[in-house]
Formats: structure tokens, C-alpha cells, sequence
């Protein structure tokens, strides 16, 4: 079977995981501060005010946490309208994997700093943007973090068009 057919589940447990884990990322992406994060009734709340479905608070824990494993397409289509996703993103690797990097961008793009670096790096010649990326790649071995995927600016994947 092709990356881009969703996995066949044994028992439901991969599936039903990867649902999991999406569905997590992307309550943390739209509510990054996890202590303003609304619990899963307010949550079941907007979602349904924002897209007019019908999703209960016990609903959305159940898939939150992995108890819940027969979604139906009718909720993942809820889902995916609110959370500004397609509904492939919780059945399909590729389409979960390009999401993910369009989301991590959006969450650095928040910080004010991250979006004037990128403002006043707008127009610097190639050189010059190649070595302000060593730079921040220097910064965050320095610091311990882990390497930051770079996309080309077409938005291809990890490190696409780098030396």
C-alpha cells in the first residue's frame, strides 16, 4: 500500500493512535498555552458554535485520548473545519506531514521577534540568507535545541534547496 493511502488498522490501535496524536497537536497548536487551554467541554463548545456540527465534550476526550477508535467522517469533518485542516490530515501521512510543517510555522510565527526576523531578512541576497540560517542553526546547537526543518520557499520539505 502507497504512503498516501491511510494504514489499515489491526484491531483499530494504529489508526486510532494516529488519530490520537493529531487530534492532540492540533488542540496544542490552536491553544499553545496550555494553561488557557479550554477543558474538552468548552472545547466541544466552540467547535460546535464555530462549524454549526455536533461534537459532546466526552466525544472529544474519548478521541483525545485514544479511548474513543469508530470516528465517523461526519466528526472528522468537524474537526478538520474548525481546526483549518482537510480531513485527510487525520487519515493520511503525507497530507498529516505537510500540515504539520504549515502548523509549526504558523505556532513560530506567533512570537513577534520570529516574524520581524524574517520581515527584515526579506530582500537579503541568497549569500546573505544562507548565513544568517547558519547562524540561527549555530544558536540553537548552542542552545541545545533540536534542528529546525527549513523549507524551501515554495514551502518543500526539510531542509529542501540547503547546502
Amino acid at each position: 500500500m502507497g504512503n498516501s493511502e491511510p494504514e489499515l488498522p489491526t484491531g483499530g490501535r494504529p489508526l486510532s493512535r494516529k488519530l490520537q496524536q493529531r487530534l492532540n497537536e492540533l488542540i496544542s497548536t490552536h491553544y499553545p498555552d496550555e494553561r488557557r487551554r479550554p477543558g474538552y467541554a468548552r472545547l466541544a463548545r466552540e467547535i460546535c458554535d464555530v462549524t454549526g456540527g455536533t461534537i459532546s465534550g466526552t466525544y472529544l476526550w474519548e478521541l483525545a485520548t485514544g479511548k474513543k477508535s469508530n470516528v465517523s467522517l461526519e466528526q472528522l469533518d468537524i474537526l478538520a473545519t474548525f481546526f483549518g485542516v482537510p480531513p485527510e490530515y487525520f487519515l493520511n501521512d503525507e497530507v498529516a506531514e505537510r500540515v504539520s510543517t504549515q502548523l509549526a510555522l504558523a505556532s513560530a510565527l506567533r512570537d513577534v521577534r520570529v516574524r520581524n526576523l524574517a520581515l527584515r531578512a526579506d530582500g537579503l541576497s541568497a549569500a546573505s540568507l544562507d548565513a544568517l540560517l547558519t547562524m540561527v542553526d549555530e544558536a540553537r546547537r548552542i542552545q541545545q535545541l533540536r534542528p529546525a526543518g527549513t523549507a524551501t520557499a515554495d514551502g518543500d520539505g526539510p531542509d529542501a534547496g540547503r547546502p
